[in-house]
């Protein structure tokens, strides 16, 4: 329950930055905006942080970085794409599961009600 309330409260917040700026700009646009309003709504966030790999017990640095984090509870991807695509709703499940943490959205701004443009996980269950 406490996963849908956090959720909800995300979701929000990419609600109102999508009704200031509208679709068409850079996903970094929507990125660093969403970051100040996950903060204006007393959130913990960190965007672009780095996901090593464990490859054979060691940690490698492959290059993967999460778009937004809030720490131990839910991963944010976010897209400016005319569609979303099965890909993107793998990177999130893969990102999600190399970060070992169970709740994910998968935004996309590029839509014109950001509602068509927003998808759910959770490793127990996708939607």
């Amino acid at each position: 329950m406490e996963a849908d309330l956090l959720t909800q409260k995300v979701i929000g917040c990419a609600i109102e930055v999508h009704k200031q700026l509208g679709p068409g700009l850079l996903e970094s646009s929507y990125e660093s905006c969403l970051m100040y309003e996950l903060t204006q709504a007393g959130l913990l966030a960190k965007s672009q942080v780095l996901l090593p790999i464990t490859y054979k017990h060691v940690e490698i640095d492959a290059g993967y970085r999460l778009d937004i984090l809030l720490p131990n509870k839910l991963i944010i991807e976010l897209k400016a794409v005319d569609k979303l695509l099965p890909i993107h709703s793998a990177q999130l499940l893969t990102y999600m599961k190399l970060a070992e943490i169970n709740s994910g959205l998968l935004i996309n701004f590029n839509v014109n009600k950001l509602v068509d443009g927003v998808k759910r996980f959770n490793l127990a269950k996708s939607e």
